[in-house]
C-alpha cells in the first residue's frame, strides 16, 4: 500500500478530530454521518484509495467516538482542575493523545503500520507523549498533565487507568531478537500509576486496583491492591548550624 505524504496524514488527524468533536452544543451527542462527502475526502489520504479499509475505519468511528467520550469524562471526573468536558476535549494534551493512540490503534489492526506510527509520532510531538499505536489501552483512561509517558507497543493497560507525567511502560532490555514477543508490561484495571515512575518487562503484571508512587523502579509482578512507593529521605536544617561545605556542580 502506498505510504501517503506524512503531512497530509496529520492534517487528516486534525480534520477527523474536528468531525468528531465539532466546537458547538453537539460535542456530546452529534450523530456521525459516515457518508459525510468532506470527511471521506480526508479519509482518502490516508487509505490511497483502498475502498475497502476505508470503509471499515469508517464503520468503527461511532464506536470509537462514543469510547472517546468515556476517556474525556474520567478524565474530567479524575481532574479537580477541568471544569467542563468541553476544556478536556479541545485543550488537554492528554486526551489528544489517546485520540491520536485510538485511531491509530485501528488503523494498525488494518496493518497498516506506517501510517499508525505517523499518527501517534504527530501525537507524540504536539504533546510530548508516547504511545505505540500497537498497544493495548482499555476503556476508560485519564493521563494527567503527560508530557514524557511512554508506552510500548506490547504494552496492556485495563480499564479506569490513571497516568501521571513521565511514566514509561517499557522492556527489560533492546534486543531486536524479542520483537515478536510481549516485551511491555500488564497494567490491570482500577490502577493509578503516578508521575515518574518506571515500569519495565513482558512478564511484569501489576495487579488491580494497585497505587504506583512516583519515582518507582519496577521489574517484577505484584498482586491487586498493592501501594509501591519510593521512599527517599530529605533533611532540613538550619543554615546558621551547617558548617559542611556544600558543592553545586551545574
Amino acid at each position: 500500500m502506498k505510504i501517503p505524504d506524512k503531512k497530509g496524514v496529520e492534517t487528516t488527524v486534525k480534520n477527523i478530530f474536528g468531525f468528531l468533536f465539532p466546537n458547538n452544543e453537539d460535542l456530546i451527542n452529534l450523530e456521525i454521518n459516515i457518508e459525510d462527502k468532506t470527511l471521506n475526502d480526508h479519509l482518502a489520504v490516508i487509505f490511497c484509495g483502498n475502498e475497502k479499509k476505508q470503509l471499515q475505519f469508517l464503520t468503527s468511528l461511532k464506536s470509537t467516538r462514543n469510547t472517546l467520550i468515556k476517556d474525556a469524562e474520567y478524565i474530567l471526573e479524575s481532574d479537580p482542575a477541568a471544569k467542563e468536558i468541553a476544556e478536556v476535549i479541545h485543550i488537554y494534551p492528554g486526551f489528544f493523545a489517546i485520540y491520536c493512540y485510538r485511531i491509530a490503534h485501528i488503523i494498525n489492526g488494518m496493518s497498516i503500520p506506517l501510517v499508525s506510527r505517523i499518527i501517534t509520532e504527530y501525537a507524540h510531538m504536539k504533546t510530548g507523549i508516547d504511545i505505540h499505536p500497537g498497544a493495548t489501552i482499555g476503556n476508560p483512561v485519564s493521563i494527567d498533565h503527560g508530557t514524557g509517558i511512554v508506552i510500548g507497543e506490547t504494552a496492556r493497560i485495563g480499564n479506569h487507568v490513571k497516568i501521571y507525567q513521565g511514566v514509561t511502560l517499557g522492556a527489560l532490555s533492546v534486543d531486536k531478537s524479542k520483537a515478536l514477543i510481549k516485551r511491555h508490561p500488564t497494567i490491570e484495571d482500577n490502577v493509578i500509576l503516578y508521575a515518574g515512575c518506571t515500569i519495565l518487562g513482558g512478564e511484569t503484571v501489576v495487579g488491580k486496583n494497585s497505587i504506583i508512587g512516583g519515582n518507582v523502579w519496577l521489574t517484577e509482578s505484584i498482586g491487586p491492591y498493592s501501594v509501591v512507593y519510593h521512599k527517599s529521605e530529605i533533611i532540613v536544617r538550619n543554615q546558621s548550624d551547617f558548617n559542611e561545605p556544600i558543592n553545586f556542580v551545574i
